[in-house]
């Protein structure tokens, strides 16, 4: 399998380094979920986990909650509502969308405020071995004490200020050194939550309460880490700053795997510009959980694409006719072998997740199983080859999804598996 790393600019030969292959994968920020573009990250790494399991691989996965930030403060003052209460609210939407989609749950879901006593550990490391500062009850992190700051994205100065402007930092904050110094702790604010510190109330900046889940949950080293790609900086950017710099230890990721953008009215699909398609929509507007899977997937993760709603239609098409092909009945004449369906499927979803070609075998599966019928022929095995490749997918083929249970534990107990935190 090969597998594309934002890190080195490449497609490399994924391997392992242990039993269990770890994933931690940016969750929501819950204050408006769920759109499409929340939906093409989370059901590509949803096929990624089965694809890695189809092969033989254990995967520890970790998925979070962004359950205090900016946005969401924001987002409570405007409606009205507690923020906690809002976050937990978005929270179970997202949680409905992705059941209904059939997109497996992570193992472990946990919150960002879980977490705080861990978040206050790593940033007095990182003041101790002088790669922090604190002032007025503010910790940043010092960029230029860290000369690795930027490995990731590959930016220039400039271009880096820049885009951490456009995406919450405020390069006028008279407390720190430089513009680009990135916040660890943030002093309290008038009508915000707080929590208590070495340095006084307040609440953890967006980038370390990242790093605080990914480190606690999965050690020092993740196998593969992934998000949107607006998220490659500065939020992934700074997560390996302050993370290796606490451990000691490099590299903080050995695969950096970002999902592209799902544009509309030619602009990214995002919740400030209100140019959203949700999910809900698509479901209440009669599309199937599978035709709105096999939309997302005939676009290759790298690459961004525009919403189409003939697309969509052509996808619940598509969605009908390999669910056709299962109830296709055949005969006893010579039976269809479905071996080299398979091995095309698969060496698609081997070669960086490609999901369009393979989407693209599955349907002449589905194609051959009817000519196959037609002609008499056994066409048994060949639909235990279109479910087994479908489920790959995460395809149900008209069943009602069964993750519901199993993500709502993780609601309130944050493991999937079992009660309790590690």
């Amino acid at each position: 399998m090969k597998l594309y790393n934002s890190l080195t600019g490449r497609k490399e030969p994924f391997h392992t380094f242990g039993p269990t292959v770890t994933l931690y994968v940016c969750g929501i920020t819950p204050y408006d979920t769920t759109h499409l573009g929340h939906a093409f990250t989370y059901v590509t790494f949803d096929v990624l986990v089965r694809f890695l399991e189809s092969r033989g691989h254990t995967v520890r996965y970790v998925q979070n909650v962004t359950d205090i930030d900016d946005d969401i403060l924001r987002k409570a003052r405007e409606v009205g509502k507690a923020w906690d209460d809002l976050g937990r609210e978005q929270t179970e939407a997202f949680v409905r969308d992705m059941s209904a989609l059939n997109v497996r749950p992570p193992d472990f879901y946990p919150r960002a405020t879980w977490v705080i006593p861990y978040i206050i550990k790593i940033t007095q490391i990182l003041l101790e071995r002088g790669f922090a500062y604190e002032r007025a009850g503010n910790v940043y992190y010092r960029v230029h004490a860290d000369p690795a700051f930027g490995q990731l994205s590959k930016l220039d100065y400039g271009d880096m200020l820049r885009i951490a402007n456009e995406r919450g930092n405020n390069p006028n904050d008279p407390h720190k050194d430089d513009p680009l110094d990135f916040v660890l702790w943030q002093a309290a604010q008038p009508g915000e939550p707080t929590w208590e510190s070495p340095w006084g109330p307040g609440r953890p900046g967006w980038h370390i309460e990242c790093s605080a889940m990914g480190l606690k949950y999965l050690g020092a080293t993740i196998d593969i880490h992934g998000g949107g790609g607006d998220l490659l900086f500065p939020h992934h950017e700074c997560e390996i700053a302050q993370s290796e710099k606490f451990t000691g230890q490099r590299p903080f990721v050995r695969w950096w795997v970002h999902i592209a953008m799902v544009r509309k009215d030619g602009e990214k699909m995002s919740k400030s510009l209100g140019n959203l398609v949700l999910v809900r929509d698509l479901l209440n507007a009669g599309f199937s959980p599978d035709a709105i899977r096999l939309n997302l997937l005939r676009h290759h993760y790298r690459h961004p694409w525009e919403w189409d709603e003939e697309e969509q239609v052509e996808a619940q098409a598509w969605a009908d006719e390999l669910a056709a092909a299962l109830r296709v009945q055949g005969g006893e004449e010579t039976p269809l072998d479905p071996h080299p369906f398979r091995q095309a499927f698969d060496a698609a979803l081997a070669d960086d997740l490609d999901t369009p070609r393979a989407l693209a075998h599955l349907r002449r599966l589905a194609a051959a199983i009817a000519r196959a019928g037609e002609e008499g022929r056994d066409v048994r095995q060949a639909h235990r080859a279109l479910r087994e490749l479908g489920h790959k997918l995460g395809l149900s083929f008209g069943t009602p999804p069964v993750v519901g249970e199993e993500w709502t534990r993780l609601l309130t107990t944050g493991a999937r598996h079992r009660a309790g935190m590690p």
